[in-house]
């Protein structure tokens, strides 16, 4: 990015940032309902298309909420889900335009499954109106923006849960505990996620005619206005960088997050950060690696570190410390019977944690649970099989009780997590180690990283603009 261009975005982003803030926001200080015990909390939902169905279902079974609102840039999803919606009961207002929900002052809660580049700006947007926020992972497309939830966070006193929705899981809770509380493993020395899932090429699109129904440019919002393809739409954003954040912020967040809850108390930042990898095997449109190495290392007192790995794969894979086998051993007939290999990267998937300490280690399968194995011979200690998770029943609980502290994830949580992955795209575009302050938050000596972990060199397009001043 150019100084001229660079100075610009600093100075016109607060006057660009107000002119976005939707009209009713602009009144600092603005509350919202006071709600009673017996009181249904009404949610607005925007982002309806993937991870935004699961909202609708998960908002849907809880007697004590009602889905007031739909948002969503793409008519023929929205029809989609808005027939899904009243099936159930509800009668909700629709919108395309965001700003325009968060102008209606009986809207209680917001609830965000949009790509990552729009996370943080509605985040902070429904706090400014007044409105508690469940925000997907990541909470942020950027490092700079993570710290502008924080604040908003804290100057709004709003609840804001993050959609780590592991955090909310009684295995994976339960994991924790046998690891922390009881030190089944002792001081865990190494914490290892894996993102192995079979991903097949995007191949390249043409710029072609956006689709009848659509709202471009309410899509693209913060973003730079690229010529719509469809490679740069539905699903396939994760892989440019203008949105999203590759599968490390992807899929890998989840593991991401419980590799770091995992290491206990006190495991935030790290001190330095180094990722390597590249997007290899495919001729295609995809900006992200396929396979990426990081590792993020924690200074300990009297000398010692404490390391977190975490690894990309996007194709062909071993299965680690039984990771994957038993989703892999129960789709083998039906793989057999189209064919074997092909795009079916569910079937392939080795997707978990293993975390080790000198008594043994523990792994946990993202798809069936967790196995701690002890002592030289490997012997099995405790264990739990996956359950359902009840994070969206976290957040409504909390929302009528203002009880932040009885968040299982917390938007604090959430910047520290999502920060790991910025920190090492980061290190992975720049082809260097990063030493990092936990403190500042900041890399030291080094602009050009710290540019990138502001807004890349990508800005903000006006008036989509993350406020400077919250």
């Amino acid at each position: 990015m150019d100084e001229s261009r660079r100075d610009f975005l600093k100075s016109g982003s607060i006057v660009a940032a107000a002119a976005a803030i939707p009209s009713s926001l602009h009144a600092l200080g603005v509350q919202g309902r006071i709600l009673g015990a017996n009181d249904r909390v009404r949610v607005g939902i925007v982002g309806l298309r993937g991870r935004g169905e699961n909202h609708i279902r998960g908002y849907g079974a809880l007697p004590n909420v009602e889905i007031a609102a739909l948002c969503d840039i793409d008519d023929s999803v929205m029809s989609e889900r808005l027939a899904q919606v009243r099936k159930m009961g509800f009668q909700p207002k629709t919108y395309t335009d965001i700003r325009k929900l968060l102008d209606d002052k009986s809207i209680d809660a917001v609830s965000i499954a949009t790509p990552h580049h729009w996370h943080a700006l509605i985040a902070i947007w429904a706090m400014q109106a007044g409105k508690d926020v469940y925000v997907e992972k990541p909470c942020s497309h950027n490092l700079w923006e993570g710290k502008q939830l924080i604040r908003a966070t804290e100057k709004y006193n709003r609840i804001v849960q993050h959609g780590t929705q592991s955090r909310s899981m009684p295995a994976m809770i339960d994991a924790m505990h046998k690891m922390q509380q009881d030190a089944v493993l002792g001081d865990i020395y190494l914490s290892r996620g894996l993102c192995f899932k079979w991903r097949d090429t995007i191949g390249h699109t043409p710029v072609s005619p956006v689709p009848p129904g659509v709202d471009y440019n309410m899509w693209t919002g913060p973003a730079p206005l690229q010529p719509f393809t469809k490679n740069h739409f539905h699903y396939n954003w994760h892989w440019f960088w203008d949105y999203g954040n590759g599968d490390l912020g992807n899929q890998g967040i989840h593991q991401l997050d419980i590799a770091r809850w995992g290491l206990g108390p006190g495991f935030g930042f790290p001190n330095r950060i180094s990722a390597v990898g590249g997007h290899v095997m495919f001729d295609d449109d995809q900006q992200t690696p396929n396979v990426l190495n990081c590792a993020f290392e924690y200074d300990r007192p009297a000398g010692k570190r404490v390391i977190l790995e975490f690894e990309v794969r996007h194709w062909i894979t071993n299965h680690e410390a039984g990771i994957g086998v038993a989703r892999a051993a129960s789709a083998a007939s039906a793989e057999t019977a189209q064919g074997g290999l092909g795009p079916k990267e569910g079937s392939y998937n080795s997707v978990g944690n293993i975390f080790y300490g000198p008594k043994g280690y523990l792994a946990i399968d993202n798809a069936s649970g967790y196995k701690t194995y002890l002592g030289r011979e490997q012997q099995p200690g405790p264990s739990a099989p996956l359950d359902k998770e009840c994070h969206f029943a976290n957040f409504i609980a909390c929302v009528i009780s203002r009880k932040k502290e009885d968040l299982n994830a917390s938007i604090e949580e959430g910047h520290l997590t999502s920060g790991l992955a910025h920190l090492a795209n980061a290190s992975y575009r720049l082809g260097r180690t990063l030493n990092f302050d936990p403190e500042t938050q900041m890399v030291k000596s080094d602009n050009e990283a710290n540019l990138l972990l502001r807004d890349g060199d990508r800005g903000y397009r006006a008036p989509f603009v993350v406020p400077e001043h919250v």
